[in-house]
């Protein structure tokens, strides 16, 4: 499923550097993400982590070479994508949690289906009022740069976790115009498909144990590469303040 040209198409370059060769290296990383599946399995958001975490490797590189003329307008968008990446690492704690706690109640034979649920609708409640803050502050920006296009494309690997962990009637609405990847809404990642098998009639709970294992390697695995690229983002920020205060 490759990523909408609407979203993620090449835009001008505002920075001074165009033909750079640093430029350059921050434009390929930015490639292999657009031509990337955004979509809602694991293992495509875990590749599309590292390729983030290799982004943020060029783009250190690249802000070695700018002075703090052409920065300033990416510096509110450095700690907006911190606080979306700290809740995204909360949200995948709480799922992690409510994984291990269902996984448990299973082996006690006293299947807390009605914990499990109540669970993922704080987790829901969290991702709602994320997109909805994320959505409003996307009306503001008109911003084309290099770096914006970084953010951007940030952004959507962030909210696609979020599509990742999202009840099945989530507002795909608000997660489609966040994350517009052809045919995103219609995925069903693994964690609609244990919430689904919940909710079915005749299913019995023990048959979701093996989904409820893969779901949480799946979720620890997502929380390493999360992790990751939070510790990018914390030395992005850090490096544009120090730029822009010499």
């Amino acid at each position: 499923m490759a990523t909408s040209n609407k979203t993620f198409h090449a835009r001008s370059i505002s920075l001074p550097t165009e033909s750079h060769p640093l430029t350059l290296a921050v434009e390929e990383q930015l490639c292999r993400l657009r031509s990337s599946e955004l979509a809602t399995s694991s293992s495509s958001i875990s590749s599309n982590l590292a390729c983030l975490k290799d982004l943020y490797e060029c783009v250190e590189d690249f802000l070695s070479t700018h002075d703090g003329k052409c920065l300033d307008a990416v510096l509110d968008g450095s700690i907006m994508l911190l606080d979306v990446c700290s809740t995204v690492k909360d949200v995948l704690s709480q799922m992690k949690q409510s994984v291990q706690d269902l996984q448990s109640s299973i082996r006690r034979h006293s299947n807390e289906v009605d914990t499990y649920m109540s669970s993922r609708k704080k987790v829901t409640k969290v991702i709602r009022k994320c997109l909805a803050d994320l959505k409003r502050t996307a009306t503001k920006k008109n911003d084309v740069s290099l770096l914006k296009e970084v953010e951007d494309t940030t952004l959507a690997v962030l909210v696609s976790i979020l599509s990742f962990v999202s009840e099945p009637k989530q507002n795909k609405s608000m997660i489609s115009k966040l994350m517009p990847t052809k045919g995103a809404a219609q995925q069903i990642s693994e964690v609609m498909k244990i919430d689904i098998a919940l909710k079915s009639k005749g299913i019995e709970v023990k048959d979701v144990q093996k989904p409820l294992e893969a779901v949480e390697m799946n979720l620890q695995d997502l929380e390493v590469g999360l992790e990751s690229v939070f510790r990018c983002l914390i030395k992005n920020r850090v490096s544009l303040l120090n730029i822009l205060n010499h």
